[in-house]
């Protein structure tokens, strides 16, 4: 396997999270064709089956669009729909956790909010 990919997550998650990043990133607009399937075979040097679960999961959820025998697109809206759905992600990964863990040693949420702030301040 080649490419830049972790251990730790399936491939295809991997992969669908590349052009997910791609479109975030403005690297690919929405109307823009996205990668072929064979593209990013031939890149990565992974198996199509892999790559293209990735893919139909974008397509599934309307990310990209197919156009017969022309390729795959960013649909318009893309990119709004990929933001709120990492937003709803990362309140599920992180921010309830944080939420129960503070809770556990009874901060406040103004404690918290300042935590935050400060841990900002010293990251920038």
């Amino acid at each position: 396997m080649s490419g830049p990919f972790r251990d730790d997550r399936p491939i295809f998650l991997q992969v669908r999270e590349m052009i997910e990043d791609q479109i975030l990133n403005d690297q690919l607009q929405e109307g823009e064709q996205a990668p072929s399937t064979n593209q990013l075979v031939n890149v990565y040097k992974i198996n199509h089956l892999t790559v293209s679960k990735g893919i139909n999961q974008l397509v599934d959820e309307g990310i990209l669009y197919k156009k017969r025998g022309v390729g795959m697109f960013v649909s318009e809206g893309a990119k709004t729909e990929l933001i709120e759905q990492r937003k709803q992600s990362f309140v599920d990964r992180y921010v309830k956790d944080m939420l129960a863990e503070a809770d556990k040693l009874n901060m406040s949420e103004d404690e918290l909010i300042r935590l935050i702030q400060q841990t900002k301040r010293e990251e920038s």
